[in-house]
C-alpha cells in the first residue's frame, strides 16, 4: 500500500496506501514523483480524508484474527492489545517528529537514510518489502481457507492429470484471478476499490454481532483468564494489526494542514483499536477456545449474515493484492533500468511475484501462524523498534538521559522481547503443524 517517490535521483519505495484523494491530489502525486521535489510543497488532503486513509491502512485482515489472538492468551491479553496500540501510537508520533525535523524526508526509507545512512535505508526497505510479500501471501491463504469453508464438498481438483486438494486448488484459482491485476500500469481504479476497506471491516463486525444476537450462536463462552503459553502468539497477532507505520509519511505529506497529523493518529488509533477489541471480544464470547485463526471459518455458512461476512472477506484481498505487491515489482524493475519501461518486463516481474507467493502459500498454508510471524518479526520492527531508533538518532535525544529517553528505551525493550519470543513461538507453531 504506498507510492513511489524519488528523492535526489535515487528511488525509495513506500507502501501503496489506497488514498482517498481530493480532486487536486493527483497533482500532488505527480509532483512527488518528479526528480526535483519542492520540500515546502503542501498537500491538499483534508483532515477527514486523511483520517479515512489512516483507518483504511490500520484496519485490515488482522481484524479476522483478533478473536484467535484473544483465545490464545486469554482475557488478560486485552491489556496487551491496548499496550501494543499505545506503543505503536507513540512510535507514529515519533515518525511525525522525524519528518518535522527534516523537510527532505518524504518516505519511510528516507527516515532510515536520514538516521543511519544507506544501510538504514536498505534495512527499512527490506523489512517493508518482506512484510508486503508475506501479507500478500496471507491473502492467498485466507482466500483458500474461506472458499473451502463455503464449498466444503469440493475435496479436490483435476489439473492436467494431477489431483490437487480442495484448499490448494482454491488458492491456485484465486492466484490466477489476481494475476491480471498485477499487469496494470495504472492502479488508480484498484486504489478506489480498496478504499472500501474501512466499510468492509465494519460490515464484518456487524455481521458477526448479528450472528451472535439473532442467529442462535449467543455469547455463552467464558474463556480463560490467562494462558501463558499463548501470550507470545497473542502479542504477535496484535502487533500485526498495527503494521501501517510505513504509510504514515505518505499520509503526512499529503495533508494540507500537517500540524493536525497527531490528531489524525489519535482518531485512527482510537477507532481502529475499538474495532479490533470489539471483534476480539465478540468472537471469543461466541466461540471460546474453539475460535479459529480467522473468525469467518467459525461462522455458519447457511446464514445470510455469515455469507455477507465471508464474501466481504473474499473480495477485499483480491482488490488489494496488486496494491500490496506493486512496491516489490517497482523495486525489482529499478534493478534493471534498461528493461524497466518495457511492458512485457513488468508482466514477467508481476507474474513471478504472484507465482512465488502462490508457492509459499501452498507450502505454508497456515494463516494464523504466518501472520503471527509477520507481526512478531516484521511489524514490531517496522512499527515500534525502527521508528524509536531513527528518532533517537535524528533528534540526538540518545545523547541525553531524561524522561523521553527512558520512555523510548522501554518501548524499544518491549519491542525486542516481542521479536524474540513472538518469532520463536511462531516458528515453533509452524514446525508443529508440519509435524517436525
Amino acid at each position: 500500500m504506498g507510492i513511489e517517490h524519488k528523492n535526489g535521483g535515487s528511488s525509495s519505495l513506500d507502501f501503496n496506501v489506497p488514498l482517498l484523494l481530493d480532486q487536486n491530489q493527483s497533482k500532488l502525486k505527480d509532483l512527488e514523483a518528479s526528480d526535483n521535489d519542492d520540500v515546502n510543497f503542501i498537500g491538499t488532503t483534508s483532515f477527514s480524508k486523511t483520517c479515512f486513509n489512516g483507518l483504511n491502512a490500520l484496519t485490515g485482515i488482522g481484524i479476522l484474527s483478533t478473536p484467535y489472538a484473544l483465545a490464545s492468551g486469554g482475557w488478560i491479553s486485552l491489556i496487551l492489545l491496548f499496550t501494543i496500540a499505545t506503543a505503536t501510537f507513540y512510535s507514529g508520533l515519533l515518525i511525525q517528529r522525524c519528518m518535522d525535523w527534516d523537510p527532505n524526508i518524504k518516505t519511510y526509507p528516507d527516515i532510515g537514510y536520514q538516521a543511519f545512512g544507506r544501510k538504514g535505508k536498505v534495512i527499512v526497505s527490506v523489512l517493508m518489502h518482506m512484510e508486503l510479500y508475506l501479507v500478500a501471501t496471507g491473502f492467498l491463504i485466507l482466500e483458500g481457507d474461506n472458499l473451502q469453508n463455503l464449498l466444503p464438498n469440493v475435496e479436490c481438483f483435476e489439473f492436467g492429470g494431477l489431483t490437487i486438494g480442495g484448499k490448494q486448488g482454491f488458492i491456485i484459482i484465486v492466484a490466477l484471478i489476481i494475476l491480471p491485476t498485477v499487469w496494470l500500469d495504472n492502479l488508480s481504479l484498484l486504489s478506489y476499490i480498496s478504499a472500501t476497506g474501512v466499510l468492509a471491516s465494519l460490515f464484518i463486525i456487524g455481521s458477526v454481532l448479528w450472528i451472535g444476537v439473532f442467529d442462535g450462536i449467543g455469547f455463552q463462552q467464558r474463556g480463560e483468564f490467562i494462558n501463558w503459553d499463548g501470550i507470545p502468539t497473542a502479542v504477535s497477532l496484535f502487533a500485526f494489526c498495527y503494521c501501517a507505520h510505513p504509510v504514515f509519511p505518505t499520509l503526512y505529506s499529503s495533508m494540507h494542514k500537517r500540524h493536525q497529523f497527531s490528531n489524525v493518529l489519535i482518531v485512527c488509533f482510537v477507532l481502529g483499536t475499538l474495532c479490533y477489541a470489539s471483534m476480539a471480544i465478540l468472537g471469543y464470547l461466541m466461540f471460546g477456545s474453539e475460535v479459529q485463526s480467522q473468525i469467518t471459518l467459525n461462522l455458519p455458512t447457511n446464514k445470510l449474515s455469515s455469507r455477507i461476512a465471508i464474501y466481504t472477506t473474499l473480495v477485499n484481498p483480491i482488490s488489494k493484492y496488486a496494491l500490496m505487491v506493486t512496491p516489490i515489482i517497482n523495486a525489482t524493475k529499478a534493478r534493471f533500468p534498461y528493461h524497466s519501461n518495457k511492458r512485457l518486463f513488468r508482466h514477467m516481474v508481476g507474474t513471478s511475484v504472484v507465482m512465488s507467493t502462490l508457492l509459499v502459500a501452498l507450502a505454508v498454508p497456515f494463516f494464523g501462524s504466518l501472520m503471527s510471524l509477520v507481526g512478531a518479526f516484521l511489524s514490531i520492527n517496522a512499527s515500534v523498534t525502527l521508528p524509536c531508533l531513527c528518532y533517537l538518532k535524528i533528534s540526538g535525544s540518545y545523547q541525553k538521559f531524561n524522561g523521553e529517553m527512558v520512555g523510548i528505551g522501554l518501548v524499544i525493550v518491549m519491542g525486542i522481547f516481542v521479536v524474540i519470543f513472538g518469532t520463536y513461538a511462531s516458528l515453533v507453531d509452524i514446525m508443529r503443524m508440519f509435524k517436525f
